[in-house]
């Protein structure tokens, strides 16, 4: 019944998210926990100096009320406030409600915002925290203890990735950040805890793109006596543990594409998968010929050092990876691509591994843990070698966990689930960002204004850049032949803004540009660079790019022509860079050479000559 006031004291606190006033009557919506109740507000009930203090609140402010329940004419449950108190004052105002916080990088910096203007944002982190709570529960559940083993490590180990490096200044040695927890957790199976798992943040000095951050979550699980097949009913169960906490209804949908995650998964090896989708043998049995002809034919590109196991592999990627949508463990990797895998009982090319992947990504890894301390220790120098050989991703030679194996390791199965992905598949959401409360980005760039520069540190003296010696510079001899001029001009020189830079996956070299050409249409030019450039360094770049080359596939994705770089050598080693334009060239803005047979066009300003 509307107009019914009661009797029932409340006493309750909240963000005032609107306002209005209408002669002596003001009403308010406050948040609080996520939840809006409407105040009613008299003149009244509050006195004339309480309501006008009242009238004064900006959006934002965070106050305390007194009043009792009731409801308004329109049957509107709300509180008629009879006194309150200003608890904190917000100095910026929020965005206006009706367009909100759209903005993505905006969204990202300020998630503080981000989660009070956009309830879906609060949603998606609340489903975060139940799958999380909801693995933790199960395996559990399972018999496993939740242990924690150091954020910092004295040697890198347990997976191939570049880490962060930090100094211990108790030891005055450096550390390095974690990337995996693999070899602390199976330490303690030889300590005798048969069943232990860790949730808990990984790092890699890697690029970052939509499925990838340099922070990461995990979840690493080992079993004493388990195997591959225990491991693949544990992530399937695990991971339908988290959808139903976060879900509900098994039976989901990522990006527009259905998802079901009920039923028995599939299981199926990487050479059947491969043969399937390319529609004929990928096996060992075939030629290394025969299996260069199957992945050119697909859009792949193979290098001379590549075995009959890599081929495998790089076919699988090119035809079957991306197709894999429901749910499917991938078995049996062969060892070129495994090679810390214990190898496969009956068949030294493969090993005991599998990758779950859906919608095309890949969401856990699983291995039959090797635990021979020979077979490791060899495993270990050959990383060793790759890294005194440049290998900046390669493992060290860890002597602690060759002589823990030396005391006996049982027979184990482990595996990883990428927390971050899942999340993403079961809040729906387009990239890791939007799962992570506060995404790394680069500097902020103020209005008008260049990016701002970190505080120095008190005691830091300052460092000058150190000059370049060009007495070390060696440059490639000029051209002999010439080219002649209508040849020359028929090549179309483009300044192009980066919209977009991200790592391909799978490849240590190739980073892939989403670019404005001033067409008005995306343009994807990819190109090997990454090991002298990171992803986040060149977005909001104007580079320059013959647009006019043909497409050309690689790793499966087509590029639009070739971005131009300056290339010399140095100390024996080649140096690239990336000549970067003045942010005011426009992008589509055309390379003109002039010369007195063929000027500028007119109206044009000169841009290279």
């Amino acid at each position: 019944v509307g107009g019914v006031s009661t009797e029932d004291g409340v006493l309750i606190a909240g963000r005032v998210m609107c306002e209005g006033v209408q002669g002596k009557i003001a009403l308010l919506e406050l948040r609080d926990a996520g939840c809006d109740i409407q105040l009613f507000c008299r003149i009244s009930a509050l006195g004339e100096e309480a309501f006008a203090a009242l009238c004064d609140l900006d959006v934002g402010d965070w106050i305390a009320v007194h009043g009792t329940m009731m409801r308004t004419k329109r049957g509107q449950l709300s509180v008629a406030v009879d006194s309150f108190e200003l608890m904190s004052k917000s100095l910026r105002p929020l965005p206006e409600k009706f367009h909100g916080l759209t903005d993505k990088e905006t969204r990202y910096r300020q998630r503080y915002v981000d989660l009070v203007m956009n309830p879906e944002v609060r949603t998606t982190f609340e489903r975060r925290l139940k799958i999380v709570s909801a693995i933790r529960r199960y395996m559990e559940g399972q018999g496993y203890y939740e242990v924690e083993t150091p954020f910092l490590h004295a040697i890198i180990g347990g997976a191939n990735a570049k880490p962060f490096i930090t100094h211990f200044n108790a030891l005055d040695r450096d550390y390095y950040l974690r990337i995996a927890t693999e070899l602390p957790l199976k330490r303690l199976l030889v300590g005798g805890f048969e069943k232990v798992f860790e949730i808990g943040r990984q790092f890699r000095n890697e690029g970052m793109d939509p499925y990838h951050n340099p922070e990461f979550t995990t979840m690493e699980a080992y079993e004493a006596f388990g195997d591959l097949d225990s491991m693949m009913d544990l992530t399937e169960r695990c991971i339908k543990a988290a959808a139903e906490a976060a879900c509900g209804p098994l039976k989901i949908e990522y990006q527009g594409t259905p998802v079901d995650l009920s039923g028995d998964w599939r299981r199926a090896s990487m050479m059947e998968l491969a043969s399937e989708h390319a529609g004929e043998e990928v096996s060992f049995d075939r030629t290394r010929d025969e299996l260069v002809a199957i992945l050119e034919k697909n859009g792949g590109h193979a290098e001379a050092a590549w075995g009959k196991g890599k081929l495998i592999a790089e076919i699988f990627e090119a035809v079957a990876e991306e197709k894999l949508i429901q749910p499917t463990f991938v078995t049996e990797h062969p060892i070129e691509v495994s090679p810390l895998a214990k190898k496969l009982a009956g068949d030294p090319n493969l090993t005991e591994r599998f990758e779950l992947f859906i919608c095309g990504h890949e969401y856990a890894n699983a291995f039959g843990e090797l635990n021979d301390p020979v077979d490791q220790a060899e495993r270990f120098r050959a990383q060793v070698e790759a890294k005194d050989l440049g290998d900046d991703e390669a493992m060290g030679y860890d002597d602690d966990y060759v002589r823990a194996l030396e005391y006996g390791m049982p027979p184990a199965g482990g595996c990883g689930i990428g927390i971050d992905r899942l999340v993403m598949l079961l809040t729906d959401a387009p990239s890791i960002r939007d799962v992570l409360l506060f995404p790394h980005m680069r500097d902020e760039v103020p209005a008008g204004g260049r990016p701002r520069a970190a505080a120095p540190a008190a005691a830091a003296p300052a460092v000058a850049e150190a000059p370049i010696d060009f007495s070390k510079v060696v440059v490639e001899p000029l051209f002999q032949d010439e080219v002649d001029f209508d040849t020359f001009s028929k090549s179309d020189f483009r300044a192009v803004k980066v919209k977009e830079c991200v790592a391909v996956p799978k490849s240590k070299k190739l980073l892939q540009f989403t670019l404005d050409d001033g067409t008005g249409s995306d343009r994807v030019i990819l190109s090997g660079i990454h090991a002298y450039y990171e992803p986040e360094e060149l977005v909001g770049r104007t580079l320059i790019a013959i647009t006019n080359l043909p497409p050309r596939k690689m790793m499966g994705v087509e590029s639009c022509g070739m971005l131009l770089s300056a290339i010399h050598e140095e100390d024996g080693a080649a140096r690239l860079n990336l000549p970067l334009v003045a942010e005011r060239i426009s992008a589509g803005a055309t390379l003109y050479s002039s010369t007195a047979e063929q000027p500028l066009p007119k109206g044009c300003s000169r841009l290279c000559t």
